[in-house]
């Protein structure tokens, strides 16, 4: 059973700390920082990743891509995940999960930075750094699912994060509409993952895809995005505002 202190994550698309502070205070155990697509750069990430650590939350850095400077970065602030997006295949994931984890294992760069305390580093805290950092390809590529088991059986690799709408569009079924066949995709990452005893993340906005993640065991729910929870709290507090408009000019 995951840790129930961190199973449930927000999608962060920018280094807002009030969003971070209501996301702790609500109950939330991780958060998603979407630096991909999102307002993040490097001055703010070095801010914002020790700040959510600091809350007690859980960071997965979505990187800018699937590239040695970006996953190394997110990792030297602090980051506990690395999500890598446009994961092409297992061979690709071979190269730049390697980014992540130390030599042997891998071909991370030592940096003696904050994660070493600004010092030196000895060969117990590089089995620590490697063991206690967990590195997630994503899923959303039509190679990446083809190749799903060879990902998960890489020693860079600690599990995966579904990328649910990309993987529609790459697998020519068009916009993600949370059809039949999305399922079934999503069904094949969660068995591939439990037959390799590794976790898998999935972004589950909706409640079927809750429900889903819930019953096959998803390590982590994303539950919502930042800009959705937004448009959800703007748009309530205008529809009450409309009702009671609409009945009062009723009894007018």
């Amino acid at each position: 059973m995951p840790d129930q202190n961190r199973r449930y994550a927000a999608w962060l698309s920018g280094p807002s700390f009030a969003a971070a502070e209501i996301v702790a205070q609500l109950g939330y155990g991780a958060a998603v920082l979407d630096i991909e697509h999102g307002s993040f750069d490097l001055a703010d990430l070095e801010r914002f990743i020790p700040f959510l650590r600091r809350l007690n939350l859980d960071v997965l850095a979505k990187v800018l891509g699937p590239e040695r400077g970006p996953i190394q970065q997110a990792l030297d602030f602090g980051a506990t995940a690395v999500v890598i997006p446009h994961v092409e295949n297992a061979a690709h994931a071979a190269t730049v999960c390697a980014f992540a984890k130390f030599p042997p294992l891998g071909d991370r760069s030592f940096a003696g930075g904050r994660t070493a305390r600004y010092g030196g580093f000895d060969d117990d805290w590089i089995a620590r750094q490697d063991r206690e950092t967990r590195v997630y390809p994503m899923i959303e590529d039509a190679g990446a699912i083809d190749e799903i088991k060879d990902i998960l059986a890489l020693p860079t690799v600690d599990g995966v994060f579904v990328g649910p709408s990309d993987l529609s569009m790459r697998r020519e079924r068009g916009a993600y509409t949370r059809s039949a066949d999305d399922f079934s995709d999503l069904q094949l990452v969660a068995d591939a993952a439990r037959a390799a005893g590794k976790p898998w993340v999935l972004p589950a906005w909706s409640a079927a895809e809750k429900e889903f993640a819930l019953t096959h065991g998803a390590d982590q729910l994303v539950l919502t995005m930042e800009h959705g929870a937004l448009m959800a709290g703007f748009g309530a507090a205008l529809a009450e505002t409309a009702e009671l408009t609409a009945a009062l000019d009723q009894h007018r």
